[in-house]
């Protein structure tokens, strides 16, 4: 059962789209060495447009733009589609999961435990109950809530994808502070429509929420749910396989694969 496993917590200082995108990567190992869960929050040091794993991107966006406004690029490990890192914060869990059934038992785990530390904060967010699953593409994860996502009213709160790979489960996702998704549009070489408004936590509590303060309730959440967290211990081999891997998240190759 995912909430008899030994469960670890960790909160990660801000930093850039590799680092980040690696570290959940070596946890993801980690958790398959180990059979051990661990759930992270984290944020950006910079403004990042992360990728989805299959997403087409090649050729899409207006590089120069980006840089200008000083965003980072990442392709993510997880599917789905394009959205920006900046004022959000990020979560990720791993965790053991065999097959498709276990990953989807997960993702409603995460789920409840999300709802709970939201709850926690004062925001009424709920799972939506309309929409379906959108196919890669250029419109913004934010753009539209789908069945079973987090929500306020028919708005997109978090945003969350998995990956799943030798018996272990990634599942990663943001949860807006503020709304600055319109600057994916800003920066497609074609004409976009402007995305849905997407609903936001500074909306919801009238107040912006830190990283710490999310982090805390995060892990409140946990604990009611799974029972007592550990602390993650294993850092110094974590950061050194995250540095590994940061390679391959900075390599032209991967992120502009397809």
């Amino acid at each position: 059962m995912l909430w008899r496993m030994q469960w670890h917590f960790l909160a990660s200082a801000p930093d850039d789209g590799a680092m980040n995108m690696a570290r959940d990567e070596a946890l993801m190992r980690w958790t398959a060495r180990t059979g051990q869960a661990v759930f992270r929050v984290y944020g950006w040091s910079a403004p990042t447009l992360s990728l989805g794993r299959n997403q087409r991107a090649r050729g899409c966006y207006n590089l120069e733009a980006a840089g200008a406004r000083g965003i980072g690029i990442v392709r993510r490990p997880t599917g789905g589609r394009a959205l920006l890192h900046h004022r959000e914060i990020t979560y990720s869990a791993t965790l053991p999961a065999a097959d498709a059934a276990a990953a989807s038992a997960a993702y409603a785990l995460i789920n409840d435990i999300l709802l709970d530390a939201l709850g926690r904060l004062g925001a009424p967010a709920a799972m939506a109950t309309a929409g379906k699953a959108l196919p890669p593409g250029l419109r913004p994860c934010f753009d539209a809530p789908s069945t079973h996502e987090i929500a306020i009213g028919d708005r997109k709160l978090v945003g969350s994808a998995q990956w799943r790979h030798e018996g272990a489960l990634l599942q990663h996702g943001s949860i807006l502070v503020d709304d600055d998704q319109h600057w994916i549009g800003e920066l497609l070489l074609t004409d976009s429509e402007p995305p849905t408004p997407a609903a936001t936590l500074r909306d919801a509590l009238g107040r912006a929420p830190t990283l710490e303060e999310t982090a805390a309730v995060i892990r409140e959440a946990l604990e009611a749910r799974i029972g007592e967290v550990a602390a993650f211990a294993d850092e110094a081999a974590l950061e050194a396989s995250t540095v590994d891997l940061a390679r391959d998240y900075r390599d032209d190759a991967w992120t502009w694969r397809r």
